[in-house]
């Protein structure tokens, strides 16, 4: 059954969720963007520097040549606008000169010549001082000799003449990317808030149908994350507590009912006697205190299983022969099997050491004992071997026919359980005694398990760790 929760109109999780992804990614999307801006306009300045420089040395050399083959610098002074055709001509050798910032950084007027006195040949008037100081200078030079020098704008001040256009653009182009990351970052955390908050919501609406008790809410285990996990375990969860309720209600249904049995034989016997319908002598009381056994017995059952559930089981675990509390038991046996017309076949080899309690392993074939002789057809058969492994000690017990239905062999040990409802307690006992003997196996740390004998009838095979002589000698 699938239960569909009302959905209050926002989750808190998915709040915080959207609130604290959305935050660590605009962090993240504005700390990239400021590095890479930073990063940016320092590589772009160091790009203009590098440039600049090799277009001014390439500029000094040329400069050289021509002062030799001109012989001098007055022809420039003569003819200035001489100059800007130089200067394209030594950058841009049968070139078309660029356009942008590659024009920029060989711009005829960035460049300053002196010669070789210090004077100004183009460029600078001789009273900037202030815009002499900013450039950057270069030897020029002719086979060793020193013939003028050769000035140049740092790239810093082509930056601000050029009003940073580069960068500028650069920055727009990664301010739109960091918009769109950030838009995305709004959609996914929108989403995974939206998804998990719907998720964990229902998570929590079911568990809170547990708390007040309604174990029928189940939650879809739709995927393989570990949400459908934690869905599927707590389906489970809820299966079973609705299971144990309902075995619960069904053993106090149980118990009131076997209780109620030899209760009212005993009102019906009390009163038959008060109204002289019975005597009141030995044959009638002795009726009377068999049901009280009964009544007793059921009442001792029902507390050594509840003290079982609680681990307060008394159970005192010592090196001990199995083989010889199992033949013990057995050859005491004998004459009562043969009261219920059952023969007796064993097969145990000795010693075999387990860590047990005498008086507990007692009970546990005595119940063992009742049930075969309870629901054994007379002439009957019961088999008992004892096998021997590396590490463990098994006991194989299986009877003649009546068999069980295979459907029920996995319930044989559940309290209160009859293959038949309509057996009687004459025949079934009250059936807690398989529940007593699985509880007492599992006290020694062993298995019970039920399966079809090979005889015909029921076979449960007893498995318990064999103690090695270390441990016998401890």
């Amino acid at each position: 059954m699938r239960l569909r929760f009302p959905r209050p109109p926002f989750s808190h999780l998915g709040v915080k969720l959207f609130v604290i992804i959305l935050s660590v990614n605009v962090l993240i999307a504005g700390l990239v963007f400021l590095a890479v801006s930073r990063s940016l306009d320092r590589g772009f300045l160091e790009y203009l520097e590098t440039t600049q420089a090799n277009r001014a040395e390439t500029l000094a050399e040329g400069l050289g040549q021509e002062w030799a083959r001109r012989d001098g610098w007055q022809w420039l002074r003569d003819s200035p606008p001489a100059w800007e055709r130089l200067v394209r001509q030594q950058l841009w050798p049968g070139e078309r000169p660029p356009h942008g910032i590659e024009r920029r950084l060989g711009d005829a007027r960035d460049f300053v010549l002196h010669d070789a006195e210090g004077l100004p040949v183009i460029g600078l008037p001789p009273d900037d001082h202030e815009m002499a100081a900013e450039l950057h200078w270069l030897p020029i030079e002719y086979q060793g000799q020193r013939v003028g020098t050769l000035g140049y704008r740092p790239p810093q001040q082509l930056m601000a003449r050029m009003d940073r256009i580069f960068l500028s653009r650069q920055q727009r182009n990664l301010g739109i990317i960091v918009a769109a990351l950030g838009l995305a970052s709004l959609l996914l955390a929108g989403g995974l808030a939206w998804w998990l908050g719907r998720r964990t919501r229902s998570m929590a609406l079911a568990t809170r149908s547990l708390i007040e008790g309604d174990y029928s809410a189940r939650l879809s285990e739709r995927g393989r994350d570990e949400l459908s996990r934690l869905a599927r375990d707590f389906n489970m969860l809820a299966a079973t507590l609705e299971a144990s309720r309902e075995a619960r209600n069904r053993w106090v249904s149980d118990i009131a009912h076997e209780l109620r049995t030899p209760l009212a034989v005993l009102r019906g016997e009390i009163e038959a006697m008060q109204d002289g319908i019975r005597q009141l002598n030995q044959d009638n009381l002795r009726s009377l205190s068999q049901e009280v056994g009964q009544l007793e017995r059921l009442v001792a059952d029902l507390r050594l299983l509840s003290q079982s559930d609680a681990g307060a089981l008394e159970v005192l675990l010592a090196p001990l022969d199995l083989a010889a509390s199992l033949t013990s038991r057995l050859e005491e046996a004998r004459g009562w099997l043969d009261d219920c017309g059952m023969a007796l076949s064993t097969s145990i080899n000795g010693p075999a050491w387990i860590r047990g309690d005498a008086p507990r392993l007692r009970q546990l074939w005595t119940n063992l004992l009742d049930n075969s002789c309870a629901y054994t057809t007379s002439p009957g058969l019961l088999e008992v071997r004892l096998v021997q492994e590396s590490n463990r000690v098994r006991v194989v017990w299986q009877d003649s026919p009546p068999g069980v239905p295979e459907t029920a062999l996995g319930r044989l040990t559940e309290r209160l359980y009859r293959v038949e409802g309509s057996r009687s307690r004459a025949s079934g006992g009250s059936g807690l005694g398989l529940s007593i003997a699985s509880a007492l196996v599992k006290s020694h740390g062993g298995t019970m398990q039920a399966s079809p004998s090979s005889l015909g009838g029921l076979c449960w095979t007893l498995d318990f760790p064999a103690l090695d002589a270390e441990e016998r000698t401890s």
